[in-house]
C-alpha cells in the first residue's frame, strides 16, 4: 500500500479538525440552523419592512466575515460588495472558525492527555 503524501495528511487533519468534533459540529449545525431560518423568512415570509434575520448569520459568523469584508472593500468592492463575494466571505469565516474550535479541542484534549501520562499509574 502507498504511503498517503504529505498533501493528503494534512487535508486529512485539516478536515478531521474541522468536521470532526462535537464542538465544530454543534457550531456548524448553529450556523446551518441559522441559514435555514434565514432563507425561509426571505423567502416565504412577507415583511411590511426589512428584517434582520440575516444579522444572525453575520453574528454566528463573526469576527472572520469582518475582517473578509474588511478586505474585500480595501480591494475596491462597494459597502458588502457583490453577492457572490458575501456568501463566499460568510462560507470561508465559518469554515475558518469551525476549524479554530477544532484545533482549541484538540489543544485542550491533548494537554489534558499529556498531563495524565506524565505520570506512572500509582504515584
Amino acid at each position: 500500500m502507498n504511503k498517503p503524501s504529505i498533501d493528503q495528511q494534512a487535508l486529512r487533519t485539516l478536515a478531521r479538525l474541522t468536521f470532526g468534533n462535537a464542538a465544530s459540529l454543534v457550531y456548524l449545525g448553529a450556523v446551518a440552523a441559522a441559514a435555514v431560518f434565514v432563507t425561509v423568512d426571505t423567502l416565504l415570509v412577507a415583511h411590511d419592512d426589512a428584517s434582520f434575520a440575516g444579522v444572525w448569520l453575520f453574528l454566528l459568523a463573526a469576527p472572520t466575515v469582518f475582517v473578509f469584508l474588511l478586505g474585500g472593500s480595501l480591494a475596491g468592492a462597494e459597502s458588502f460588495g457583490p453577492a457572490w463575494f458575501m456568501y463566499l466571505a460568510l462560507t470561508v469565516s465559518v469554515l475558518v472558525q469551525s476549524l479554530a474550535l477544532g484545533w482549541f479541542v484538540r489543544l485542550v484534549r491533548g494537554g489534558a492527555r499529556r498531563h495524565r501520562t506524565a505520570h506512572p499509574q500509582g504515584a
